[in-house]
C-alpha cells in the first residue's frame, strides 16, 4: 500500500531550507511579530474549539 502521508514529512534539510526563504522573504526584524501572531492565533483556535466542546455536552 502506497503511505502517502509518509511523502508530505519533511526532514531537517527541507526545514532549513524553508526556514532559510522565510528568513529571506520577512527578515530577521519581523520573524519574532509573525511567530507571536501565529502563536496567538493558535490559542485563539484551541480556546474556540475548547468552547465549543463544552457547549455541544
Amino acid at each position: 500500500m502506497y503511505n502517502v502521508l509518509g511523502f508530505f514529512r519533511p526532514g531537517l534539510s527541507e526545514l532549513l531550507i524553508i526556514l532559510l526563504v522565510v528568513l529571506v522573504i520577512f527578515g530577521a526584524g519581523r520573524l519574532p511579530k509573525i511567530g507571536e501572531a501565529l502563536g496567538e492565533a493558535i490559542k485563539g483556535f484551541r480556546r474556540s474549539s475548547k468552547e465549543e466542546d463544552k457547549e455541544n455536552v
